[in-house]
């Protein structure tokens, strides 16, 4: 991206990785990989026993050659991964990292003949959580949601503190105290972390005989004055105009993400519950136009059955681009959408598709982040055993968490919310957050709008935060990676 400069040298992390290990190199690569680019180091894969190295990543400690740290490896949990389950989280140096079953809880890090031997093997827990073996646990409700109730995840309020960047933010701290220089920072300016919003275009025109009822089963008989206003067309969802005017105030940019399936309210009530607008009408080509000039990102919000078909993606890509005029690089599910059973078939559509970035993976009703990062990442696909090309930028908040879903995220809100963004903080990351178009007017909709504008207000007060849009983010991580990758050799996407 313009305006920042990459350090001229990355620091590297000599790595050796046993070769009883091998049946699971393509897991492992993985891993690592994303692991340490998140982190910020390159890397360079040693022959196994030939020199001394940084890592060694082995089943048999014992047997390890000389290394700074090494890390043991758990051979039956990469065999059998569904097996595996969550059984809470235990303190790492201040980490909460995940512990599963047959871990010992109070199992810490052991400095032995100058080197630091760690058991309980963090490295597969954080490739079990970040390709969805966690997830399949769970019970499938009704548009693919997950049932995490009774879930470790959710009851020790992992959901919210992101395991997986912090067991590479536990590494990274290992790595220096082993001598090793900081990784190359994560965002520019002198950022600690990256903040952005995308706006899902739902229903940006209301229908004046259908909202009124919905005023009233929200509200109840206090809405009815509201209710009135909307019928007689003295309050609307457009508020396009709103939320750009409440974002520039503190230098951000967002995206709206619109679908380009034009639904009915037939199809809706028949349960296919796509939006009403035409995203071809002229009043959306000049939106579009004014939302272009003025920086903001035009991305698609696929629709409920798109996920079932390529060629449905594809055509509703192509429809919005021809009706924006703008090239479309970023994509979220409406109804958070995909494949229930095997979300990784949808990712792979974004590549097929031609998408840079996707950002629907999270959980309608929890609060957090679905795949435990707060760094972006590439998805894994569990029969190609390689990762899908689209980078995933994870979603942490949609507004409805802590309204319409508030049962499942109790608590104040703000301070749920100030906890995400400790957590974004500590492990400088990316919030990127889910506020829909429609919500902005705080009589249709008390204190939507105003607490994401609360927490866009105490980010910018807290400083060190880069607001950008998604597809900003996504080319600066992506530009990150190819040059942490051009100084970096082995850890092969191909050794299967």
């Amino acid at each position: 991206m313009s305006g920042h400069k990459h350090p001229s040298t990355i620091p590297i992390v000599q790595i050796a990785i046993d070769p009883a290990l091998s049946a699971y190199r393509a897991e492992i690569n993985y891993i690592w990989r994303a692991l340490l680019t998140g982190m910020g180091y390159g890397w360079r894969e040693s022959a196994w026993g030939k020199e001394p190295v940084t890592v060694v990543y082995t089943a048999t400690p014992a047997q390890a050659p000389p290394a700074r740290i090494v890390i043991q490896a758990r051979p039956e949990r990469w065999a059998a991964p569904a097996k595996v389950r969550l059984l809470g989280a235990r303190q790492w140096q201040g980490y909460d990292l995940p512990l599963l079953d047959g871990d010992d809880r109070q199992t810490q890090p052991v400095v032995e003949n100058g080197s630091t031997f760690v058991a309980g093997d963090p490295i597969f827990a954080a490739f079990w959580l970040l390709s969805g073996y966690e997830e399949d646990q769970y019970p499938i409700l009704k548009h693919g949601y997950r049932d995490l109730s009774d879930a470790p995840m959710l009851e020790d309020g992992l959901l919210r503190r992101a395991p997986v960047s912090a067991i590479g933010c536990w590494l990274a701290d290992l790595l220096q105290q082993c001598g090793l220089p900081a990784g190359l920072p994560r965002w520019p300016y002198g950022a600690r972390l990256a903040a952005s919003c995308g706006h899902d275009v739902d229903y940006p025109e209301v229908v004046r005989w259908l909202e009124p009822l919905r005023i009233l089963i929200r509200q109840g008989v206090g809405g009815l004055g509201t209710a009135l206003d909307v019928l007689r067309g003295r309050r609307t969802h457009w508020h396009f105009r709103s939320w750009m005017e409440l974002e520039e105030r503190i230098g951000a940019r967002s995206a709206f993400y619109f679908v380009a399936r034009k639904g009915s309210l037939l199809e809706y009530a028949t349960g296919l519950p796509d939006p009403f607008y035409d995203v071809q009408a002229p009043h959306f080509r000049a939106l579009f136009r004014e939302l272009s000039a003025a920086g903001w990102e035009i991305g698609l919000h696929a629709s409920y059955r798109a996920y079932t078909d390529c060629k449905l993606l594809i055509a509703e890509r192509t429809r919005l681009a021809a009706a924006s005029g703008q090239p479309i690089n970023g994509n979220r599910h409406h109804y958070w959408h995909l494949d229930p059973h095997r979300p990784e078939q949808t990712l792979l559509m974004h590549e097929q598709a031609g998408f840079r970035y996707d950002a629907s993976l999270t959980h309608n009703r929890y609060l957090g982040w679905r795949r435990s990062s707060v760094w972006p990442f590439f998805p894994w696909h569990r029969d190609l055993r390689r990762p899908i090309r689209v980078l995933q930028l994870p979603t942490g908040w949609m507004d409805d968490h802590l309204f319409g879903q508030r049962r499942f995220n109790p608590g104040d809100r703000q301070a749920l919310l100030n906890e995400l963004r400790e957590t974004v903080t500590r492990q400088e990351g990316l919030l990127l957050v889910d506020v829909h178009d429609y919500v902005y007017d705080d009589a249709l909709f008390p204190g939507w709008a105003a607490t994401y504008r609360t927490l866009w207000e105490t980010l910018a007060t807290q400083g060190g935060v880069w607001f950008a849009a998604p597809a900003a983010i996504a080319d600066h991580w992506l530009q990150r990676m190819a040059h942490i990758e051009s100084v970096s050799e082995g850890l092969d996407h191909n050794s299967l």
